[in-house]
C-alpha cells in the first residue's frame, strides 16, 4: 500500500502531475455540477428508523391492514382564542372554507360542527378557549407538499377568523422541520467556513494557508454533494440531520489533513530548494498516515451498515462516500494545491533552505521534555482527570420526547405544548392496541379485555376504537396518565407488551395483542438503540484496532492508542454532559448522542494518535524511546493542537443547529476533541510510550 501511495504522490508532486491533478479535479467538479442533481433535491426531514420486524412496525401494519381508513399523515389543528371562548359555529365555518379550497392532499378533516354535543366536548379545553381539530393528509404526499398545503390551511384560517392557529402532529412537525433546516443549512455552511478562515489566519498568520485548505474543501464539498445527489436519485434517503453532520465532517477532515500535509511540507522546504521535491518528500512521510487516517474514519462509517436503526444506517453510505472522496483529495488535490503556490503559501513567514525545522513548537517542546522526564506523574495526573470526568456517566439521563429537541418558538412545538397543558399529556399520543383473534370476540369479552388493559400500571383510560365486520379483530385507544414520551410511561408499556399473553388469557381469549403509536415506537427505539450501541462499539473497536496493527506493525502500540481513545470518549461524554447542564441548563440528552459521539470521537481522535505514533516510529529508527517521543511531540504538537482547535470549533458550529440533539452532539464532540488533542495525544499517550516501550540496540552511528 505504501509503495502504491508513494507512486501516486510522487507523480502528483511533479510539475506535470500537479497541473493534470488540478485540471482533473476542476473538470470532474464542473461536470458533476452541470449534469448531476444536488443532495438537497432528495433531502427528507425523517427516515424510517425501525427495522421491519420491530413490534410497533408490525402493529402499525396490522392497523393499516384491518382499518385502512386510519392510513395517512395526521396533523392536529390547534385553535386558540385571544379573548373569550372558541365558538363552535365559527370554527365550523373555518373548517368548511378549508374544505372548499380543495387543498392538495387533505384526506379527512373532522366536521366537529355537525357532531352531537357530547362528541364535540372532547375537542374543547375546559375553559373553551382552545379547540383541536384532527386532520389527515394522504400518505403519498412528500413533506414539501404537506408544508405547502399547510401554508394554505393557515392562510384560509387567518382570513376567516382571528383565532390563533398552531399545527402540530407528524404533519406539522415535518413541515416546520423543513423550514428550520432550510435556514439552518445556510447558517451552518457560512459559520463553518467563516470560523475556519478566521482561526487559520489567527493561528498561522498567513492568508494563503487559510485559503488553500478551504479551496480544497469547497471542491470536495461540491463533488460529494453531487455524488450524494446521484445516490439520492437512485433511492438513498438523505436525512437533513445526516447532511448537516456530513458538512461538518467534510470541512473538519479536509482541514485536518491539509494541515498535516502543509506542516510536513514546510519542514521539507527548509531542506529542499525545489518546491516539487519538497512536496515529494513530505508526502512520502505523511501520505500514508493521512490516507490511513481517512481509512480508519471510512471503516468506522462502514461499520454503521451493521446497525438496525435507520438513522445510524443512513450515516453509513453518506459518510463513507464523503470519506472516500476526502481520502482521494488528501493525496491528490491537497498536495497539488500546496505545490502550486509553493513557498508563497506560507507568506509572510516563507521557509528557506537551511533554516531550523519550521514545525518545531516551543511550548510542545517543553511539554515533550517534561513527559519524557516524568512519564509516571504525567500519566497519573491525566488519568485521574479523565476517570473523574467519565464518572459523571453514572448521572446520565436520556430524553425521549423529540419535541423538546426543537426550538421553543417552533409552531408545532407550541401547539404540542398547548395540547399538553389544556388536554393532558396522555392525550398527546394515545397507544393503539390491536387484538387479533381466531374467531369472533363477544361484547362481554371485549369489555373484559378493555378492563384488563385499564388495570395495567399508569394507564388512565381505554376506549374501543373500532372492529372488523366479523368481530375477530378490534382495536383500543389506550391513554396513559403521564407524558407518553416519559421514561416511566415507556417502561410501563414495555412491561405491558412483555405480558400480553397473560392479559389475553386473563380475559378468557385466544389471540395476539399488537401495540402501535408513539410510545410503542419509543419502546422499540430504545431496544434497537441499545443493541446497536453494543454492536457498533464492539465492531468499530475491533476493526480500528486491527487496522492500527497493520499500520504500526506492532501489537502493543495499538493497545495504547485504542485504550487512550476509549477513555477519552468516556471522559468527553461525562464531562460534556456535566458542562452542558452547568452552562446551558440541559440535564438530559437524546439516546442517539452516545453512539454519534463515539463514532466521530474514536474515528477522528485516532487520527492524531496515528500522526504522533507515525512520527515516533520514524524517529525511533535513529533515536532511543525518550528522544523519539520528545521529537515526535515537539514536531507534531503545533500542527495537531491547531488542527484540534479548528476541528473542535468546526463541530461546535453544530450548536447553531435548531435541534437539541445536534447542539449537544456538537458540544460533546468539541469537548472530546480538545481532551484528545491536548491531554491524550500531548501527554497521556507519549507518557505511556515512554513507560512501556523498551529501547532496542541501534547499530551504526547514533
Amino acid at each position: 500500500m505504501k509503495s502504491f501511495l508513494q507512486a501516486i504522490t510522487d507523480r502528483v508532486s511533479t510539475k506535470k502531475g500537479m497541473w493534470i491533478t488540478l485540471a482533473a479535479w476542476l473538470v470532474i467538479t464542473m461536470l458533476l455540477a452541470i449534469f448531476a442533481p444536488s443532495a438537497k433535491d432528495y433531502e427528507v426531514s425523517r427516515i424510517d428508523s425501525l427495522p421491519d420486524d420491530a413490534k410497533s412496525v408490525i402493529a402499525q401494519k396490522k392497523m393499516d391492514q384491518y382499518f385502512p381508513n386510519n392510513e395517512g399523515t395526521p396533523a392536529i389543528l390547534v385553535f386558540q382564542s385571544k379573548d373569550g371562548e372558541v365558538q363552535l359555529q365559527k370554527l365550523g365555518q373555518v373548517l368548511d372554507k378549508i374544505k372548499e379550497e380543495n387543498i392538495k392532499g387533505i384526506d379527512q378533516i373532522i366536521p366537529i360542527a355537525s357532531l352531537p354535543p357530547q362528541a364535540t366536548a372532547g375537542f374543547f379545553s375546559k375553559d373553551k378557549k382552545t379547540a383541536i381539530v384532527p386532520l389527515s393528509f394522504n400518505a403519498s404526499l412528500e413533506n414539501t407538499e404537506i408544508r405547502d398545503s399547510l401554508v394554505k390551511v393557515k392562510k384560509v384560517a387567518a382570513d376567516a377568523t382571528d383565532y390563533k392557529l398552531f399545527v402540530t402532529g407528524p404533519a406539522g412537525i415535518a413541515a416546520d422541520s423543513l423550514d428550520l433546516f432550510s435556514r439552518a443549512d445556510v447558517v451552518l455552511i457560512l459559520s463553518t467556513v467563516g470560523l475556519i478562515l478566521i482561526l487559520l489566519i489567527v493561528i498561522y498568520r498567513s492568508p494563503l494557508l487559510a485559503f488553500i485548505p478551504l479551496l480544497a474543501a469547497v471542491f470536495v464539498y461540491e463533488v460529494v454533494n453531487q455524488i450524494l445527489g446521484i445516490m439520492g436519485a437512485a433511492g438513498l434517503a438523505l436525512s437533513n440531520q445526516t447532511l448537516s453532520i456530513m458538512s461538518i465532517l467534510l470541512f473538519a477532515a479536509m482541514i485536518d489533513y491539509s494541515l498535516f500535509v502543509f506542516s510536513r511540507y514546510r519542514e521539507e522546504l527548509t531542506s529542499h530548494e525545489s518546491k516539487f521535491q519538497a512536496m515529494k518528500e513530505a508526502m512520502r512521510e505523511t501520505g500514508m498516515p493521512v490516507f490511513f487516517s481517512g481509512g480508519t474514519v471510512l471503516a468506522a462509517m462502514l461499520v454503521l451498515f451493521f446497525a438496525q436503526f435507520g438513522d445510524y444506517r443512513n450515516f453509513a453510505p453518506t459518510f463513507a462516500t464523503t470519506m472516500a472522496v476526502i481520502m482521494v483529495a488528501s493525496i491528490t488535490l491537497v498536495p497539488a494545491l500546496f505545490t502550486l503556490f509553493g513557498r508563497k503559501s506560507f507568506w509572510p513567514k516563507i521557509p528557506h533552505v537551511g533554516e531550523a525545522y519550521a514545525s518545531k513548537h516551543i511550548v510542545w517542546g517543553k511539554i515533550g521534555r517534561f513527559v519524557t522526564k516524568k512519564p509516571g506523574l504525567s500519566v497519573v495526573i491525566i488519568g485521574i482527570f479523565l476517570l473523574v470526568s467519565a464518572s459523571n456517566l453514572f448521572n446520565l439521563k436520556y430524553e425521549y420526547d423529540t419535541m423538546k429537541s426543537f426550538p421553543k418558538d417552533m409552531p408545532s412545538r407550541q401547539g404540542y405544548e398547548i395540547l399538553a397543558k389544556e388536554f393532558g399529556s396522555g392525550d398527546l399520543a394515545p397507544t393503539t392496541v390491536v387484538f387479533e383473534s381466531n374467531g369472533a370476540v363477544t361484547a362481554e369479552q371485549q369489555e373484559k379485555l378493555k378492563t384488563a388493559l385499564e388495570s395495567r400500571p399508569h394507564v388512565d383510560n381505554v376506549r374501543l376504537g373500532g372492529k372488523t365486520k366479523d368481530d375477530s379483530v378490534l382495536y383500543y385507544s389506550l391513554t396513559f396518565e403521564g407524558n407518553p414520551y416519559s421514561v416511566k410511561t415507556i417502561d410501563a408499556l414495555k412491561e405491558t407488551i412483555d405480558h400480553f399473553k397473560k392479559i389475553v388469557a386473563d380475559s378468557g381469549l385466544e389471540g395476539k395483542l399488537f401495540f402501535a403509536g408513539e410510545t410503542a415506537v419509543k419502546v422499540d427505539d430504545r431496544i434497537v438503540n441499545d443493541r446497536d450501541v453494543t454492536v457498533i462499539v464492539t465492531l468499530e473497536t475491533i476493526l480500528i484496532f486491527v487496522l492500527l496493527i497493520v499500520l504500526t506493525r506492532s501489537f502493543k502500540m495499538p493497545i495504547y492508542m485504542m485504550g487512550t481513545i476509549l477513555i477519552s470518549f468516556f471522559a468527553a461524554l461525562g464531562l460534556g454532559t456535566f458542562l452542558s447542564n452547568l452552562i446551558f441548563g440541559i440535564d438530559t440528552i437524546s439516546d442517539r448522542v452516545p453512539l454519534y459521539a463515539f463514532v466521530f470521537l474514536v474515528a477522528l481522535g485516532i487520527d492524531y494518535n496515528i500522526m504522533l505514533v507515525s512520527r515516533f516510529q520514524e524517529e525511533r529508527a535513529k533515536h532511543n524511546v525518550k528522544e523519539a517521543v520528545e521529537i515526535a511531540v515537539t514536531n507534531t504538537g503545533g500542527v495537531i493542537s491547531s488542527a484540534g482547535l479548528i476541528l473542535a470549533a468546526t463541530f461546535a458550529v453544530l450548536m447553531t443547529q435548531p435541534i437539541q440533539l445536534l447542539f449537544i452532539f456538537g458540544f460533546i464532540v468539541a469537548v472530546g476533541i480538545l481532551l484528545d488533542t491536548f491531554l491524550i495525544r500531548g501527554i497521556l499517550l507519549p507518557g505511556l510510550i515512554v513507560l512501556l516501550e523498551k529501547d532496542k540496540k541501534v547499530s551504526g552511528n547514533r
